[in-house]
């Protein structure tokens, strides 16, 4: 969630770690701070502030220090609150050795008290500050340095990645990772450190990725890697080329917007993307042709929106290649039972694909020999480089906290793979694969138009109207309940509102309590004839009872337009596309609620774009 960046070799590092930091910023945005060591004495100096990036800026205008080492953080909190005191970096009690972390150390409660009692005072209530201290204590213990974080890495629990700066080690900053990402860019006689290489994209395009559970002494010109038990690793160094394009808004108002207007040309370039490499779909899964046509079932993880998406891919998928296909919560699946089945395929769904629940999930399923495969939008994501093979959506930075277009893009795949193993199986022909594809085209082109539809109704009166609404109960079924907890989902991220969301067949068993004339009620629709004649007596329950009912209804669905008290109308698509179709007009009303109540709509507080802590 954090995001850590360093720098050492010939340049001042001030302006790159900076830079390195706004890329990265949607990871978190609590607080920020730098620190280095002075050119002329190794001192080591440093800022924080708390707040945005360009509070950090400010501070050091006034007050600037800079240097040829130094470190940089942004930070997304989950130990302490949010003050200048909790954010990074940390120290020792001498303040000779600076700490910035992205992850938890899981035992930190315990290591503070032994240090505590030790005679250590803390200034902050993070988990962080206790790898300082812990480290300034081993120092006086071992001889060298290697030794010394050989014993704190062993002595830490969780899940971390963390950048050392240390005054009696004034060339070199040490690197710790565990089952959170962190990467070295190496340039002439520099090195570029960070969480995502997106931070030195531009600088360098040889990148070193750390190893689980190694770390490394680094300074301009060397790189010594080690695992945490001191044993000598390779260095291996990949090309990869990450084009850095400085992210505009280009006249939209927020990147969110720009990001839902986008969707039509990433749905476009994901269609292209995914007939360039159709023949070679099972080798970039890292399957073999006949465990595709084998496949008796098929199994999803995913959190957030991703699961989302996931749950409508499974009605794609039961619908269109006729085996079962199970959708799991990532958060929790690593704690219920698991039983391997054969014949099977587990499909890691992530935006960036270093979500910390996802992965874990995956490592989970690799120690059990299960096939993985990593369906994100980021290629030089941990995801891409564990899973057994991948898949690429074309969605594009997404620079919002809050995803849109990563979501039409997941259903996108999501839709076509489920065609392409429906080919490899027989139960279609290249025809009909053919179709399937013109049918995503056409879906995003009504995408966009519903969209240009309904806009000037929804900027001048609609979104003021829901905007003086508490509470919101969002309703669907089969593949549009999914899609109604997506919507409810994007509601309480930009809007900050409460939004339940039910399937709607749920209603009479509870949530009927809850219908009030103040309480609007956002019914999505599905294509189905028998789920259409379900939901519509669903609707009429919440009439009766004085409900405010808001539906997205296709155009053939004259009851529920009649029914309802105010109606969103998608044109006919094919069945299961529904859902795209209704994608953008969703997320447009979302915006526009949460713009009129003067939400922070790009970076929503409390939250953070790439969730690498569990």
């Amino acid at each position: 969630m954090c995001s850590v960046v360093g720098y050492v070799g010939k340049r001042s590092c001030r302006s790159f770690i900076l830079e390195g930091l706004r890329r990265l910023e949607y990871r978190g945005y609590d607080s920020a701070g730098f620190a280095c060591l002075c050119p002329r004495d190794s001192r080591l100096l440093y800022a924080k502030a708390v707040g945005r990036l360009e509070n950090l800026e400010k501070k050091l205008k006034k007050e600037p220090i800079d240097g040829y080492v130094g470190i940089g953080h942004t930070r997304w909190s989950t130990h302490g609150a949010v003050t200048e005191h909790n954010a990074h970096p940390h120290f020792d009690c001498n303040k000779t050795i600076s700490i910035v972390h992205n992850g938890i150390i899981e035992n930190c409660y315990a290591l503070k008290r032994q240090l505590e009692e030790a005679g250590h005072v803390f200034f902050s209530a993070t988990d962080t500050e206790v790898i300082a201290h812990q480290l300034e204590v081993l120092l006086l213990s071992h001889v060298t340095l290697k030794k010394a974080i050989i014993d704190l890495v062993n002595k830490l629990e969780g899940a971390y990645a963390f950048l050392v700066l240390m005054e009696n080690y004034p060339d070199c900053i040490v690197l710790v990772r565990k089952r959170s990402p962190l990467c070295i860019g190496i340039g002439d006689d520099e090195l570029f450190i960070a969480s995502d290489p997106l931070a030195f994209a531009g600088n360098s395009s040889k990148v070193c990725f750390l190893p689980d559970e190694s770390f490394a002494i680094v300074k301009a010109d060397q790189i010594e890697l080690y695992d945490f038990k001191g044993h000598a690793l390779p260095i291996k160094v990949q090309e990869l080329t990450i084009d850095w394009v400085n992210q505009e808004r280009k006249g939209h108002e927020h990147f969110m917007l720009k990001e839902i207007y986008e969707q039509k040309e990433v749905i476009h370039a994901t269609v292209d993307f995914l007939r360039q490499i159709s023949n070679e779909v099972w080798q970039y899964m890292g399957i073999t042709q006949e465990t595709a046509q084998s496949l008796k079932s098929f199994n999803m993880i995913g959190c957030g929106t991703s699961y989302h998406a996931a749950s409508i891919g499974k009605f794609f998928f039961e619908k269109i290649t006729k085996i079962p296909a199970y959708v799991h919560l990532a958060s929790e699946f690593r704690y219920m039972p698991f039983f391997p089945s054969e014949n099977s395929v587990y499909l890691a769904v992530s935006q960036s694909g270093e979500t910390a629940d996802t992965l874990e999930a995956m490592r989970m399923l690799q120690t059990h020999h299960v096939p993985t495969v990593a369906l994100t939008n980021v290629a030089s994501s941990t995801m891409v480089r564990e899973a057994d093979g991948f898949l690429l959506t074309q969605a594009g930075y997404e620079i919002a906290v809050v995803s849109t277009k990563a979501f039409s893009a997941q259903l996108t795949v999501l839709y076509w793979l489920a065609h392409r193993l429906a080919l490899e199986k027989g139960l279609i022909n290249q025809q009909q694969m053919h179709m399937a594809q013109e049918d995503l085209l056409v879906v995003a082109q009504l995408l966009e138009s519903c969209m240009e539809n309904y806009r000037m109704d929804i900027t001048h009166s609609v979104a003021k109207e829901y905007a003086q609404s508490q509470n919101f109960i969002f309703l669907g079924r089969h593949e549009s309940y999914p899609f109604a907890q997506e919507a409810a989902l994007k509601l309480k991220e930009t809007a900050y509102r409460y939004a339940l969301c039910y399937s709607a067949g749920e209603l009479k068993h509870g949530p009927l309590a809850l219908i009030d004339v103040k309480t609007p009620v956002f019914v999505f629709s599905s294509q189905d004839p028998l789920i259409y004649q379900k939901l519509l007596g669903n609707v009429q329950e919440v009439k009766v009872r004085g409900g405010h009912v808001v539906a997205f209804t296709f155009e053939h669905q004259k009851e529920l337009q009649l029914l309802a008290d105010r109606v969103f109308i998608i044109p006919d698509v094919k069945p299961l596309l529904g859902t795209i179709a209704m994608t953008g007009l969703m997320q447009l009303l979302v915006y526009e609620i949460a713009k009129e109540l003067g939400r922070p709509i790009d970076k929503p507080r409390n939250l953070a774009k790439s969730v690498t802590v569990e």
